[in-house]
């Protein structure tokens, strides 16, 4: 049984793991610096969610086979039978997209951060019975938006860490 596999975008992963690894290097320089308490614990709490968010983002996958579409994510997965679906509709805020798919029993939602995201939402609305797809889904699979702006937020946090890392120890070196 053949299938596809979506993963979240390289564009946004890239500058994602950068955060992380410079965030260790700001965490480093702190603790060798010795600075203050309050701050290394406020610093290792913003760790925390970016590297979780990180590996949930680099480990998330969409598996379109022919029967079914599956979600795995870190540490679990959720898979809907194509027959059970009872509706897929899109919910869009600016170039955010999100598309929704509903059985009796359960729900999945995509997001247009996995790459080729049109490509996605067209195999599945050639997959599924055709009553359950909505008109808006039908037209966002003709012409999905591109969304940047994680990717733009996300070389945002590198450049504010850099900066950061450079202020901080540009009176070491």
């Amino acid at each position: 049984m053949e299938s596809s596999i979506y993963t979240i975008r390289k564009s946004f992963l890239i500058p994602l793991g950068l955060a992380v690894l410079l965030s260790f290097v700001l965490l480093a320089s702190a603790l060798f610096l010795q600075l203050p308490t309050a701050k290394t614990i406020i610093l290792a709490g913003f760790l925390l969610p970016v590297c979780i968010i990180f590996a949930e983002s680099s480990l998330r996958k969409v598996y379109v086979t022919e029967d079914a579409v599956k979600v795995s994510k870190l540490f679990r997965s959720k898979r809907l039978n194509y027959a059970e679906l009872t509706a897929i509709d899109t919910i869009q805020v600016r170039k955010r997209v999100f598309v929704s798919l509903s059985s009796e029993k359960d729900f999945m939602i995509l997001s247009n951060s996995y790459e080729q995201f049109g490509l996605l939402v067209k195999q599945l609305v050639t997959k599924v019975p055709e009553a359950v797809v909505s008109d808006e889904t039908r037209q966002l699979a003709e012409n999905p938006p591109i969304k940047c702006s994680d990717v733009f937020s996300a070389w945002l946090a590198v450049a504010v860490l850099t900066l950061i890392i450079f202020v901080q120890l540009r009176g070491v070196f």
